[in-house]
């Protein structure tokens, strides 16, 4: 299908509007699968024809694989692709944080190097920030590079990285120089995953995947060109990262008002005859009410980021939200389904798939930043509420006594 597009920085014609719409539905008709069938290979063909199709990377410029389109086309494409099972979401950090931290922070030649075949979904990239000593407080982190002519030298350990035994690149963080205060001296560096040094070792989950990892670094050479964003100013690109990520989570498929959890629990307590409990429809009207308000917050961050820009302390609204979504869903959903939510049989019908939702829930509160972390942003940067009081930022790293530096 061909179109013309007449459009200003932000805004679409009806005709124009109506005519990718159409666009979006006939290549999601056709390219798309049910939630049971789409596999991590799935997620590369499908960005591969979407690509294809001017329909992957949809703000980002064309020089660099994108569609160069506008904000109206991203949100008119979001809209389209939440009535499908997800199609992509293997690729949320590869998309909704590497990618736009390269686009922002990235030198041309990175860009170059590097975005077309993010955007395909050629390939893959995570993110490596949390360490055994260095979850919440990230700054505490100890993983050093070292320069070395042209390369830097790194070592040390990462843990709890998403997706790092399929990735082919990922962003990692490192101290840089532990004579200033530990907010400071820590860089940004693209890393080869496949490089000699790194090793990385799955995390067995309880139910039964290896989502997560430890990645360990010795004596892993890192082109000196490398590095992202200015030299030993890697704190401002974590938290510029991090507020991708909180809007990638908290935000995932915000293209309209949707309530997926609701309708999931509406369908299971059908069958089972729990929607005859008053209590049962009130808990699902409360989780229809909870689901319908995190969609309008997450539509409304969307709309106030500006391609190329990072999102403000705004998107931690979202993910808190959907945090406590979370967890009311599990309570509700361990209500209806009952044993068979966590343990089932050949014949059990309709509740088994809720394992992976109950289980997963827990992570909700952790993966992105803590609820705590997120009240604390909400309160200080949102708010306006006083900063909590801290003893150490005036203090070299190197004399500190975080994470497991303990001499």
């Amino acid at each position: 299908m061909t179109m013309t597009i007449e459009q200003t920085a932000d805004q679409l014609s009806a005709a124009d509007a109506d005519a990718f719409r159409a666009k979006c539905r006939a290549f999601l008709d056709a390219n798309h699968r049910a939630a049971g069938q789409v596999d991590f290979e799935w997620n590369q063909e499908f960005l591969a024809r979407s690509a294809a199709e001017g329909l992957a990377g949809i703000t980002y410029p064309a020089e660099f694989g994108g569609a160069g389109l506008t904000s109206a086309h991203d949100k008119i494409w979001r809209e389209e692709k939440a009535a499908y099972a997800p199609q992509d979401s293997e690729f949320i950090i590869s998309h909704g944080m590497c990618l736009p931290m390269m686009a922002e922070y990235g030198t041309e030649e990175q860009k170059r190097t590097f975005l077309a075949d993010m955007i395909a979904g050629r390939t893959l990239w995570c993110q490596m920030f949390s360490e055994p000593g260095a979850g919440s407080d990230v700054a505490s982190l100890q993983s050093k590079a070292e320069l070395d002519g042209d390369e830097w030298i790194l070592n040390g350990q990462k843990v709890w990285t998403t997706l790092a035994h399929k990735s082919d690149y990922g962003l990692v963080v490192v101290r840089t120089d532990p004579e200033q205060v530990k907010h400071r001296g820590i860089s940004m560096f693209i890393l080869d995953m496949k490089a000699p040094g790194v090793e990385i070792r799955p995390i067995h989950q309880i139910d039964g995947g290896n989502h997560f990892n430890e990645v360990f670094f010795t004596d892993v050479r890192i082109p000196k060109g490398w590095l992202v964003g200015e030299m030993n100013a890697g704190w401002r690109l974590a938290t510029s990262m991090l507020m991708y990520e909180r809007v990638a989570i908290g935000s995932a498929g915000a293209g309209s008002v949707s309530q997926p959890q609701f309708d999931q629990l509406v369908r299971l307590a059908k069958a089972n005859g729990a929607i005859e409990n008053p209590v049962v429809r009130d808990q699902l009207m409360r989780l229809y009410c909870m689901e319908s308000t995190k969609s309008m917050v997450a539509m409304r961050t969307r709309a106030e980021m500006k391609a190329g820009k990072t999102p403000g302390p705004g998107g931690s609204l979202g993910k808190l939200m959907g945090s406590n979504i979370s967890w009311f869903y599990r309570g509700v959903a361990l209500e209806i389904a009952g044993p068979s939510s966590v343990a089932w049989d050949a014949e059990t019908s309709g509740a088994s798939h809720l394992s992976k939702y109950v289980l997963n829930s827990f992570q909700n509160g952790i993966a992105g930043g803590t609820d705590e972390i997120q009240r604390n942003i909400i309160g200080e940067r949102v708010l306006g509420l006083p900063r909590e009081p801290s003893v150490d930022t005036s203090v070299p790293f190197r004399e500190l006594k975080v994470g497991t530096q303990r001499s």
